[in-house]
């Protein structure tokens, strides 16, 4: 994985988490939903990357 896109969904990751522990202590759900969201954003491009890692080596 580059370092700039492994760095891009760990960042995405811990935003995301971020913001759902904040939606959760002050009760917005659309806050929360956002986190998990953000989250998903960030799962999502590191699998994208580990793919297309497992095909070049």
């Amino acid at each position: 994985m580059s370092g700039e896109q492994k760095t891009k969904a760990h960042a995405e990751q811990a935003k995301g988490k971020v913001k759902e522990t904040v939606g959760r202590a002050v009760g917005n759900e659309r806050m929360t939903a956002e986190g998990r969201a953000d989250q998903a954003k960030g799962d999502a491009r590191q699998a994208k990357e580990k793919t297309k890692d497992a095909f070049r080596h």
